[in-house]
């Protein structure tokens, strides 16, 4: 919601007299109906009326009871729910004047001048349409006497705010559409499935994901999972490939590997514009290699299932600012589209996203594959420079004499391995010795430290937990024998992967540096811990794998609770004193509160729980929230309370938040930032020698790696000490706290809508570079 909303206004009656219909159009994705549920609820906390449309543009054209009135307790029980529970169906009736004029009579004669569109870029482009002529619309009803003067007079503006919904992440101006990472789950798992019975038999598998126009999701994929070979219809492959593709297959197998994995895009092609299909694929690798090989399309089953926790937030966070951009708008603001950037929500003109859509299509009929990549955005142009570093670079044959360590510190998380991973093949990809450091800092005490190669690491992206092993002790007490280890094995460059100790740790290691020549290396910090605590990034690695745990767990809670009463669920969330987790669990899985440390509650914010007089309650605590108020304390005062009322239960979930297969995501942001760190290191390297320094003593030459508002980006340890809250483990200032007013609106909070994230309007930034050819 825009700051720069009065003061004066009162949230809570921003839409009194207005009236906001709601519809999915298109093909369906998991996490519409979380942006369905934000919608109706938000949308009902203004004081606006809120309507279903059932069967989208279908529904709007036919009318009667496709147009419904939505209530708070309709959307109850939605967001763990795949598709789209109000329906979608393409419709060829909204596409001729005709039809779209039935639609406007039947909003008009309901009162409704407020649409949210969830939907593909064609969905978002006939509202559009819809807009622009609604004037004329309106002239043609009255004239043939469908709606009158008066009630003309009262619709005379519509406004359109677009939600993105689309497994193939294939609108231009947004990080993420909804519907995406829950396809990537769902594939995650077909591949670490079919991995198994791979490595058994030394097999090739090909596997087709969908993306017609958009190579999103197999880029993705082939850097979860670590694959061979990608084919994205973005970037058709060099002439020649085949014969590329096979000597790749044959060096990987006669690297010791057991499997090979290509991923394909169902509208890959060749340069000429041919297809490549999986059975080419297949027979080409059969007949030149002899290699025994499957093939397996996934199809629908892509769009199915439960929507993964990040699809839950995203599309609530934009359900609710597409209600408050409808209602901030005017006749003079464009229709527009709530996309993600990085961590933040922000609105783009709609057509502005549509134009850049289509010239990447354009692009690619040109043959102008460059352009088409950065077209797509910067998360889609780096997810493909990554891909390309570590796929088809084969390692120099010059090395550069330069020894970078390892290593994991603190409690392990699902992502660590991802990002040692990518870490090592970078490190030899740029000529670089590369040495594991096991268990931690007492390890480089210990010397157990041994060199890594390029197989050594292979299968690592699928693994949970930490392969190095990890410890979560201190450097602090072992300077001494860690200086002498780093001399003995003449360590340049130290890559630290893990939680608040891992930064605690680097920064002990640079406090050093007066006392100890040897800790005169550039250290780089990678964030990777399930509290999300590390200062100087907005996301952690492991997070995400945690977040889901928690949000299924929740979900079956909730599923056992179906048949019952009257009950209050208590779920202890991991975290130590962040928020983060029983947060973002709260808002993905529907709870009624979550209760944390940054955010004081008392015995009445208790008490007022349980007087909403709901059937079931469900609740969320942070392990760490209060030391008076522990889950035993609001679990037996519960269960005293409630005595005759209802019953509780209790739900510690503990250390299964940490274990597990890591989910796309976090596979997904390890490799990147492994691969990142490494580069990083080179250049500080580099630049070093070439000053004829031989040890590195700027404070800039020991940084956290992390994720900041919209991009990746190296802090200095030192300069972060300020923002550091040491007692609790925490950062002075926490970006997701501004998401938790969106969670207790959703619960039915009576609060005021008014610490809710900066929106304004932006433009979709168009580099004449690419976009002048």
């Amino acid at each position: 919601m825009s700051k720069d909303l009065q003061p004066t206004v009162d949230p809570t009656k921003m839409g009194l007299g207005r009236s906001i219909a709601v519809l999915t159009s298109g093909g369906d994705a998991q996490g519409m109906n979380a942006a369905v549920r934000a919608t109706v609820r938000v949308g009902i906390y203004t004081g606006a009326k809120v309507y279903f449309v059932h069967e989208g543009y279908q529904g709007l054209v036919d009318g009667g009871e496709n147009i419904c009135l939505a209530t708070w307790e309709s959307v109850s029980m939605m967001l763990q729910l795949g598709g789209t529970v109000i329906g979608s169906a393409r419709c060829k009736d909204f596409r001729t004047r005709e039809g779209r004029m039935k639609a406007a009579c039947n909003l008009v004669k309901l009162g409704i001048t407020n649409l949210c569109v969830i939907g593909g870029d064609g969905s978002l482009t006939g509202a559009n349409e819809f807009r622009t002529e609604w004037s004329g619309l309106l002239v043609d009803l009255v004239r043939a006497g469908k709606i009158t003067e008066e009630e003309a007079k009262k619709s005379s503006h519509l406004n359109i705010v677009g939600i993105v919904g689309s497994i193939d992440n294939d609108f231009c101006g947004t990080d993420m559409t909804i519907g995406t990472d829950s396809a990537l789950h769902r594939i995650i798992e077909v591949v670490d499935a079919i991995t198994t019975t791979a490595q058994s038999h030394q097999r090739t598998f090909i596997l087709e994901v969908m993306g017609r126009h958009c190579g999103y999701l197999a880029l993705v994929t082939a850097l979860a999972c670590g694959a061979d070979w990608v084919f994205i219809p973005e970037m058709p492959p060099d002439d020649g490939w085949e014969n590329h593709l096979c000597r790749r297959l044959s060096d990987q197998r006669a690297r010791g590997s057991r499997l090979n994995v290509i991923i394909v895009a169902e509208g890959a092609m060749c340069k000429d514009g041919k297809p490549i299909t999986s059975d080419q694929i297949k027979k080409l690798v059969t007949d030149r290699l002899g290699f025994d090989t499957r093939t397996t399309v996934l199809g629908h089953v892509q769009r199915g299932g439960t929507p993964s926790a990040f699809d839950r937030i995203l599309g609530s966070r934009m359900g609710v600012e597409a209600v408050m951009a409808l209602l901030e708008a005017t006749p003079d603001t464009p229709a527009c589209v709530v996309t993600l950037s990085g961590n933040h929500a922000i609105r783009l003109p709609l057509m502005e996203c549509v134009q850049v859509t289509k010239e990447v299509t354009a692009a690619m009929a040109q043959g102008r594959f460059d352009d088409a990549i950065k077209l797509r955005g910067k998360s889609f142009e780096n997810n493909w420079n990554t891909y390309k570093l570590l796929a088809h670079i084969n390692p120099p044959d010059a090395k550069s004499n330069i020894n970078v360590a390892i290593m994991n510190i603190g409690a392990p998380c699902a992502g660590m391995n991802s990002a040692v991973r990518a870490a090592v093949r970078m490190g030899i990809i740029q000529g670089h010795s590369m040495l594991a450091v096991h268990e931690g800092f007492d390890g480089l005490a210990q010397g157990q430290i041994e060199p890594l190669t390029w197989t050594s690491v292979s299968g690592w992206t699928g693994k949970g937990g930490s392969m190095l092993g990890t410890k979560r002790t201190l450097p602090g007490k072992r300077l001494e024998e860690i200086s002498q280890n780093i001399a003995k094995f003449n360590i340049h460059a130290l890559v630290i992967i893990g939680g608040f100790e891992a930064y605690v740790g680097g920064l002990e290691l640079v406090q050093a540096r007066e006392k100890y020549e040897e800790m005169c290396i550039p250290i780089v910090v990678i964030p990777a811990t399930v509290s999300n605590n590390v200062p100087g990034s907005d996301f952690s690695i492991g997070a995400d794998t945690a977040l889901n745990t928690i949000t299924s767990t929740c979900d079956r809670i909730k599923q056992s609770a179906a048949g019952t009463k009257r009950r209050v669920f208590i779920v202890e969330t991991m975290g130590g004193y962040c928020g983060y987790l029983a947060t973002m669990a709260g808002l993905a899985a529907g709870a009624d509160a979550a209760y944390i440390f940054e955010e004081k509650f008392d015995i009445k914010d208790l008490e007022y729980l349980w007087l909403q007089n709901k059937t079931r309650i469900h609740c969320l605590k942070n392990e760490s929230c209060n030391s008076n108020y522990t889950t035993d304390f609001i679990f037996n005062l519960y269960s005293e309370e409630g005595k005759g009322i209802f019953d509780c239960r209790k739900n510690v979930l503990g250390h299964m938040q940490q274990g597990g297969t890591p989910t796309p995501f976090d596979r997904n942001f390890g490799t990147k930032m492994g691969a990142k760190a490494v580069l990083w290191l080179t250049d500080k390297l580099k630049e070093c020698y070439r000053h004829a320094k031989k040890k590195y003593t700027f404070s800039d030459s020991a940084c956290v790696l992390g994720m900041r508002k919209r991009a990746l980006t190296f802090q200095p340890l030192a300069e972060l000490k300020e923002d550091t809250d040491f007692e609790h483990r925490i950062p002075k200032t926490q970006w997701w706290l501004k998401i938790r007013p969106i969670m207790k609106i959703l619960a039915k909070y009576d609060i005021k809508l008014d610490t809710f994230e900066h929106a304004d309007m932006e433009h979709v930034i168009k580099k004449k570079s690419f976009l002048g050819k």
